[in-house]
């Protein structure tokens, strides 16, 4: 199991790392969660002053390295480092397409490279949560994840709650850069290929989340890759 207190940004991103593969909320394996890695006082709705976790994760995800979308456990908020996440994404791409409201979103994202659930709506002409849903399906192929998250300041003071915009990309545009000369990290670490089939990156998977929570079963694993 995970041995890091989240207390800061940092912190937050080093437990990340250090799992690979880490969903937001609490989930059927216990004790595989920010939220419960989040030191007391420091989740986002037990203090007005600290917005925690719910905060931190756009300093995670602006870092670079970090996925972040509804991947894990059915649809839940989720974190991966790209060498996970593109294990996940060779499962979830050879067993589910897109449907038509995903082709149209995919499509304008080849346009104009990234997306936001205002948008969304009146691409697909919907209310907020079919947008949602339409967004939260192609993140869950693996086909879309949070790129970018912006806070927003209200009013005359200029204050910051917790409201923030998503802007959502495809994982290629934010993390293959195989094809330049060097990646932005000076290497190509952050390539979203991998040699295995799909049945191959499953039980890699597995196995990874078997010895990061080696008192979990087979059958809870296998629901938080669900």
């Amino acid at each position: 199991m995970i041995d890091i207190v989240i207390n800061s940004a940092e912190s937050m991103a080093q437990a990340i790392v250090e799992a690979g593969m880490i969903p937001f909320f609490p989930n059927i394996i216990p004790g595989y969660s920010i939220r419960e890695l989040t030191q007391a006082g420091f989740w986002f709705d037990e203090t007005e002053d600290v917005l925690g976790p719910w905060d931190w994760k756009i300093d995670c995800i602006l870092g670079g390295g970090i996925a972040y979308g509804k991947f894990l456990c059915g649809g839940k908020a989720s974190f991966a480092t790209v060498p996970l996440y593109r294990e996940l994404m060779n499962v979830r791409r050879a067993t589910n397409t897109p449907d038509e409201n995903g082709r149209r979103i995919l499509a304008m994202l080849d346009r104009q490279g990234s997306i936001t659930i205002k948008e969304v709506r009146e691409l697909l002409g919907v209310k907020k949560s079919a947008a949602d849903a339409a967004i939260a399906k192609l993140q869950h192929q693996c086909r879309v994840v949070t790129g970018a998250i912006e806070r927003v300041y209200r009013g005359p003071e200029h204050l910051y709650n917790g409201w923030q915009v998503s802007y959502f990309c495809t994982p290629e545009s934010l993390f293959d850069y195989s094809a330049l000369p060097v990646s932005p990290t000076g290497e190509h670490a952050l390539s979203l290929t991998t040699d295995h089939t799909p049945d191959e990156s499953m039980d890699f998977l597995v196995n990874h989340l078997a010895k990061l929570n080696n008192s979990a079963t087979a059958k809870e694993i296998l629901k938080v890759l669900k």
